[in-house]
């Protein structure tokens, strides 16, 4: 057959949200450091994330993990997070998906009922807990990087809004978080057109007033997340929030989003508004949680820092070989505007 390349894919979902994993087709990719490995990708190999996550192969609402060996030696695989749009540091869904799939496959011995298991990521190394039962990971808690608050009620001109009230915070990506009611909005599906377009307006504004930089990786910069946030309440004895975190070019997460309950963590330790230990349930826009508590405290830089533990599900969908014919005239595949908001890279 004419095939001039052939990837096996494991398709999968945490909590809503796509996280495939390429489980074969892909060699060790040059580099370090999974920082350096991610930078080689993304300059030099970027044919593969677009190959697989733009039509006709892919769609906007997914992200694609790639596993490859650790560069931490106490990592027990390390991967790479291919989004639409870029190769974010970290993710929770996607931690989520590829430890299922390592598990779940066999690639790293399934232990009943925990296995516990190291990652080796761009933004450093994650602990992971997984619950298991009868070859099934029922549940993947992971111990996430500090996550800190750069800025807290920082003011921003946003054409046709006015000046916008935000917080910029770090859970494994920069975050910009935004109330939802004070713009008059809420965290819906209905409104879905009109939050995604509000969001990727005050993502640009925040980007031309704001530039965030990691204290310890100024390679981690620049914001392509935000969260619209709903008031904190209380259900069954547990603090509990809805938010929806808009994702560039312009999608939601379909998760309660790990990083973005991270960044919500800090924010909400900042404020004042939760402790060490507390258990925060976070909900996305389809109903769907992730659990989460406060495990410690840090300092990362200049800024207080908490260290966030999360914990979800995921579940397979899927086990597929992605070709290109050698005839295909779409090798790195193609955008049109009625998924992607923003133009072409």
């Amino acid at each position: 057959m004419p095939f001039s390349r052939s990837l096996t894919v494991v398709g999968c979902h945490a909590e809503g949200e796509v996280g495939d994993v390429i489980t074969g087709g892909v060699l060790d990719v040059p580099g370090k450091t999974m920082q350096e490995k991610l930078i080689h990708m993304s300059t030099k190999k970027d044919h593969l994330r677009q190959f697989l996550l733009n039509e006709p192969r892919g769609r906007a609402s997914m992200n694609t993990n790639l596993i490859l060996p650790p560069c931490d030696p106490r990592a027990d695989a390390g991967f790479l997070i291919m989004e639409s749009e870029e190769y974010a540091p970290m993710s929770g869904s996607n931690i989520i998906c590829t430890t299922t799939v390592l598990l779940e496959t066999g690639m790293i011995p399934m232990k009943e009922p925990i296995t516990e298991i190291a990652l080796d990521t761009a933004a450093g190394l994650v602990t992971v807990t997984a619950e298991c039962e009868a070859g099934k990971c029922k549940t993947v808690e992971f111990n996430n990087v500090p996550s800190f608050v750069l800025e807290l009620d920082y003011k921003v001109p946003v054409p046709g809004l006015g000046e916008v009230t935000v917080d910029i915070a770090y859970g494994g990506m920069m975050y910009v978080l935004v109330d939802a009611a004070s713009l008059g909005l809420r965290v819906d599906n209905q409104e879905s057109p009109k939050l995604v377009e509000i969001a990727e307006r005050i993502k640009r504004a925040v980007e031309v007033a704001y530039t965030p930089v990691h204290p310890e990786n100024s390679g981690i910069t620049g914001f392509s997340v935000l969260a619209f946030t709903e008031p904190v309440r209380i259900e069954e004895g547990c603090k509990t929030s809805v938010n929806a975190v808009v994702v560039s070019p312009g999608r939601f997460d379909r998760s309660p989003c790990g990083t973005g309950t991270c960044a919500r963590l800090a924010v909400l330790h900042a404020r004042g508004q939760i402790k060490e230990g507390e258990i925060f349930k976070h909900r996305s826009i389809l109903g769907t949680e992730f659990i989460s508590r406060i495990r410690g405290t840090a300092t990362v830089g200049k800024y207080p820092a908490v260290l966030p533990t999360v914990k979800g599900r995921a579940w397979i969908t899927s086990f597929k070989q992605v070709v290109l014919d050698s005839t295909d005239p779409f090798p790195e595949g193609f955008r049109i505007g009625d998924q992607w908001h923003m133009p072409p890279n």
